[in-house]
Formats: C-alpha cells, sequence, structure tokens
C-alpha cells in the first residue's frame, strides 16, 4: 500500500486541505475501484469527483468531413450557434451532432456547467472570474478566451465553485 501526504505531530497522516490518499496494488485484483470516504461532500470533493469521471469520456465530433474522437477533458466549452453545436479546444474548433441540452446532460457529471442559453463551460479551464455589468460574470480560460456568465446562471456557477 502506497500512501501520500505529510507526516504530522500526532502521527496522523494528512494532505494538502485534509486530503489523505491510499493506493493498493494488488496483481490480483481484476478491476480498478476508487472509493472517497468524507464527512462532507465539498466544492474540492466534487471537483475531484468531475476529474475522475472526465478521464475515459470522451465525444465523437467532426471538423470538415472528418471525424475524432475527442477527449472530453480537452474541451474549454462548448457553444451552441445557429442550431449547430461547436465544441472549442484549447487548439481547435469541431462540430458535434448534438444539441446543446444533450451534450448537457451527458457532461454535467465531468465538471461542465451551463452558463449561458447558449453556451456550457467546463469549470476546470477557468482561470479567474471577474463581476461584470447586470450581474454578469466575466469567466477568463486557460487559453486567454473570455466567456460571459449570463445573469440568469452566475448563482449557479459560484455555488457550483464555492464561492458564494
Amino acid at each position: 500500500m502506497l500512501c501520500f501526504g505529510r507526516n504530522r505531530t500526532d502521527g496522523e497522516k494528512e494532505g494538502i486541505a485534509g486530503l489523505k490518499i491510499e493506493i493498493n496494488v494488488d496483481e490480483t485484483i481484476t478491476d480498478t475501484h476508487i472509493q472517497v470516504s468524507c464527512r462532507q461532500l465539498t466544492p474540492e470533493i466534487e471537483k475531484l469527483l468531475a476529474m475522475l469521471r472526465i478521464l475515459d469520456k470522451q465525444l465523437a465530433v467532426t471538423k470538415g468531413e472528418d471525424t475524432y474522437i475527442l477527449d472530453v477533458y480537452k474541451v474549454a466549452y462548448i457553444e451552441s450557434v445557429d442550431r449547430k453545436t461547436f465544441i472549442y479546444t484549447e487548439e481547435d474548433v469541431y462540430e458535434s451532432g448534438l444539441r446543446l441540452y444533450e451534450l448537457e446532460a451527458q457532461l454535467e457529471s465531468c465538471g461542465f456547467i451551463r452558463v449561458s442559453k447558449s453556451c456550457l463551460l467546463r469549470l476546470q479551464a477557468v482561470k479567474s472570474l471577474k463581476a461584470d455589468l447586470n450581474r454578469r460574470i466575466k469567466a477568463t480560460l486557460e487559453n486567454g478566451e473570455q466567456i460571459i456568465v449570463s445573469r440568469q446562471y452566475a448563482d449557479a456557477l459560484k455555488k457550483r465553485l464555492g464561492i458564494d
């Protein structure tokens, strides 16, 4: 068993923000199993769970006449324009045959949240947030792009990030 964390004076192992990680390597185990034990479900734990869920999630997208299988963790945001759904990564823009509400249902557990009537945002792609006019929020992504979070969805975003 491998344990990660820093030693405390009372002998208990504790990592960042009270996180204790144990890895049990056993060659007889056929399926990998991850168990999270916590006193309460915090925004930090929800973020960790979203990151775990996103690891094996993929989307079929198109660019031109080619179809690609895209890892969801590479998606920064998804936007619907003129009845077409576009998937934005740091490097490229793809199109999906799915509607925005269908992608929202599939990706909510992977850390995506609706930020306007026409846009879904991956929370892990957000670098900073800034209050904007009329209770809107300006979200700056890791790649420098800015997305406006409409006031209708601003409270849900703040709650999901734990910044009420």
